[in-house]
């Protein structure tokens, strides 16, 4: 808030006639003073004060002007001394305020302001500056009224209505704090901190658009508002926009060289990016500028991942944890690093952590007990929840049969649109949708908790057995459809764009153009939503069937899909829902993986413990999909068709 303004009335019984020398020395220090001579302002308030000493607007002046100097311990004993001559100067009271929060002595300055109020109980910049000393006094509650006392002794007082913005914001009370801060911003449009808190506020409210915009004109107005840059980065990124948020952290960098944050925020952006190498460079200078920053250490660990190098990523994630305890996202991504080297035993009781983690993963909060693998189920219900992606609820349903077997009635909550493909797999099992409302339980689990509840490793994965099924009438129309001609291979080349998982896993349809060339071989889209449209722009010579646009038109996912596979020979398809279904099923199906892929897939092997009638080609080099693809051409070449009757 601002500092009182300078004052020029006569201190008790002086007259300004006794000294025509005090008094010019007075008014000479006075427009100095206003003109922002400090300085010669300083002079002039010490002749004034040689001259006549007792006057007690000269010595508050004084405090003023040494304050502006940054002399703060001077200018306190200036305000002291003013008070000592006029106990009931609520102007030096009110500016001893202020110093006294400069100086870090809250409790003071809280006092020193009672005490102003006290003697003018109209001053509304006394409740705001009262109410800022509130807040750093952690008591934000106490603030807002003074802020409220504020506002309704000067309405058009923005810093009021900022401030009280600010204390509503300790408060989580978002929407009032908003609120103010759209007064202070009516009343003062340029009011740069004002749409950066705003901002702010926006952000944890959900509204990224609009937080972006409004950090967008705080930076209009003070370019120099670096904090502004790296929140901004930030909220790109959940939007899924890391391009713009490495350019919005570089501007931070730029202002703020030594912004550890911002060099390790923007090393997580440019692994979304798919830019490992530039991620561990950004990571590791935040690293040699902040050794203690356990995010830093954990971003790197990530970047090492995805560069294959398991045994440093393992050490970095080690360093997060040293540094910072049961961080979440350290744990569970060091779970993954475990799980992608095969290492289960260390890797499922860490994957845990991920409900904590700052992902939102869908794992529902349910008051009742959670089944962890050793409480008895005879007799008892278990809610078995559903979580992350359609193809983890593919993969990790093998398990609910298992949790069956144990004595347990079993209600599966699910994604809606697998209700129906998950209904009958396993007779006695109650399949409902995650929103609907479930029945009485007495435990629950997380689907992908059921590894570490059976004690799972590569050994033992429940994979023997084939446990989903398409629709025996659909697979009779489909059949018909596609016909008994040709070796018919059903592909699937993109995965959803929105998702993080998706960055290097996606290939485009024109790297089956080879495959496209092997005879008697016909190409069968599978392709849903993402990714569809390619089918309209092939390579010269190049055929890709599409199933028309009733496939899979409803609402409810993969009917069609899993009816079309039982009348495939073969299914090629990247890292996707897709594989999921086709190993579920137990098809023949070829999964292309990128160099370093979900932990899921193992490192090295062709094979998948988890589906038998899987293979896997792998990229040898990041981002090389023709090796890939030339690799699954000679296969599909030395193949001998075994077409389905």
């Amino acid at each position: 808030m601002r500092r009182g303004g300078c004052s020029c009335r006569s201190g008790e019984g002086m007259t300004l006639d006794k000294s025509a020398g005090f008094a010019a020395a007075f008014q000479a220090a006075l427009r100095h003073h206003l003109e922002g001579r400090f300085a010669d302002a300083l002079a002039h308030y010490d002749r004034a004060i040689g001259l006549n000493p007792a006057l007690a607007a000269t010595h508050c002046n004084r405090g003023l002007v040494l304050q502006s100097l940054g002399q703060p311990d001077a200018a306190l004993a200036a305000f002291d001394t003013a008070i000592r001559l006029d106990p009931r100067y609520a102007d030096a009271r009110y500016n001893r305020g202020i110093v006294l929060r400069q100086l870090k002595r809250p409790q003071e300055a809280l006092g020193s302001y009672d005490y102003a109020i006290r003697l003018a109980p109209d001053g509304a910049e006394a409740h705001a500056n009262r109410g800022n000393v509130l807040r750093d006094l952690g008591r934000s509650a106490e603030a807002v009224a003074s802020f409220d006392r504020a506002v309704a002794l000067r309405p058009d007082l923005a810093e009021a209505h900022y401030n009280r913005g600010n204390a509503l914001t300790d408060l989580k009370r978002y929407g009032d704090a908003l609120e103010g801060y759209e007064r202070a911003l009516r009343l003062r449009p340029d009011f740069a901190d004002a749409h950066f808190n705003r901002a702010n506020v926006l952000q944890a409210i959900g509204r990224l658009d609009d937080a972006v915009a409004s950090y967008g004109r705080a930076l209009e107005l003070k370019p120099d508002l670096v904090d502004a840059y790296f929140n901004c980065g930030n909220v790109l990124q959940k939007l899924k926009r890391h391009a713009e948020a490495v350019v919005s952290y570089e501007h931070a960098i730029a202002l703020r060289p030594h912004y550890a944050e911002a060099y390790s925020n923007r090393g997580n952006a440019l692994r979304v990016l798919g830019r490992p190498d530039a991620s561990l460079q950004s990571c590791e200078t935040a690293i040699a500028q902040n050794p203690s920053l356990a995010e830093a250490h954990n971003n790197r660990g990530f970047a090492l991942q995805q560069l294959n190098r398991i045994d440093d990523a393992l050490q970095s994630y080690d360093q997060a944890l040293a540094l910072r305890p049961g961080h979440a996202d350290a744990c569970w991504n060091k779970s993954i690093c475990l799980l992608l080297a095969g290492r289960f035993a260390e890797g499922w009781p860490l994957y845990e952590s991920r409900k904590c983690s700052s992902e939102p993963l869908g794992i529902g909060d349910y008051p009742h007990p959670a089944w962890t693998g050793g409480e008895p189920l005879d007799g008892k219900t278990l809610l078995i929840h559903a979580e992350q992606g359609l193809g983890d609820t593919i993969q990790f349903c093998r398990y609910v049969k298992l949790v069956q077997a144990r004595g347990a009635r079993v209600i599966f909550a699910v994604q809606p649109v697998l209700t129906r493909l998950l209904g009958d797999f396993a007779p006695g099992i109650e399949v409902v949708p995650l929103e609907a409302d479930i029945p009485q339980f007495d435990y629950h689990t997380p689907l992908l908790s059921l590894p570490l509840a059976f004690g799972t490793d590569e050994t033992n994965i429940p994979a023997g057995v084939l446990y989903l099924r398409a629709e025996r009438d659909r697979v009779r129309t489909w059949r018909e459809r596609l016909g008994c001609n040709g070796f018919k291979v059903g592909i699937c080349w993109q995965g959803n764009r929105r998702g993080e998982v998706d960055v290097g896993r996606s290939f485009p349809v024109r790297c089956f153009e080879g495959l496209a060339r092997v005879p008697d071989v016909r190409l069968i889209s599978l392709q849903k939503y993402f990714g569809s449209e390619q089918i309209s722009d092939l390579p010269a010579g190049m055929r890709v069937e599409s199933l028309g646009a009733d496939f899979d038109a409803g609402p409810d996912a993969f009917i069609d899909t899993a009816a079309v596979m039982e009348s495939l020979d073969l299914i090629i398809t990247s890292d996707t829902a897709i594989a999921h279904l086709a190993g579920a099923l137990g098809r023949p199906v070829w999964v292309a993986l990128q160099h370093v892929p979900d932990w899921r897939w193992l490192l090295c092997r062709t094979d998948s413990p988890w589906y038998p009638t899987m293979r896997l080609f792998r990229q040898e080099r990041r981002g090389d999909w023709a090796r890939v693809f030339k690799d699954m051409e000679a296969a599909l070449r030395g193949q001998r068709p075994c077409f389905i009757k």
